[in-house]
């Protein structure tokens, strides 16, 4: 049977379409997850590890306004990191993650363990929520998980 990350890229390839990622909570599981499938470089383009704001905002595109306003953790930067991403690495689906992995960095209002997902494609930018359960770790596979599973969500509803 195969992996998720095998069917993103048989789904990939069928399309003929090219993905990249924008990570910051995720440092670069997402990529490495993704690079784990031989032949990968059929779809897979590059990413951005945009741990910092300013990365985020000099390199991904996210407006400096919006990380003042809503925080480098909500739906807006997640959709702008994935956005900025796809012109920036040239690709067709761009995703993208801001989060607060633990076990510092939570505030009243976003808890650790709270990830955003941000999926671009041709017709705009989209974003999810998830609050996760676990530890550092635990959390960042999770985030990485939940981003891919939507991604292969998003392939077969292109069917």
């Amino acid at each position: 049977m195969a992996t998720l990350e095998q069917e993103i890229g048989r789904l990939l390839r069928q399309r003929g379409m090219t993905l990249g990622v924008v990570e910051s909570a995720t440092g670069g599981l997402l990529s490495q997850l993704i690079t784990d499938v031989a032949g990968s470089s059929d779809y897979f383009k590059g990413s951005i590890v945009a741990y910092s704001d300013g990365i985020k905002i000099n390199v991904a595109g996210v407006k400096a306004v919006n990380i003042g306003k809503y925080g480098a953790v909500s739906p807006q930067v997640a959709e702008e990191m994935a956005g900025g991403g796809r012109r920036a690495l040239g690709v067709d689906i761009c995703l993208a993650d801001s989060g607060i992995a633990g076990p510092g960095g939570a505030t009243a209002d976003k808890p650790v363990g709270l990830f955003y997902i941000g999926l671009a494609h041709r017709s705009g930018a989209l974003s999810r929520r998830y609050v996760f359960q676990g530890d550092r770790q635990r959390n960042r596979y999770q985030a990485a998980e939940a981003a891919l599973a939507w991604l292969a969500e998003h392939l077969v509803s292109l069917d």
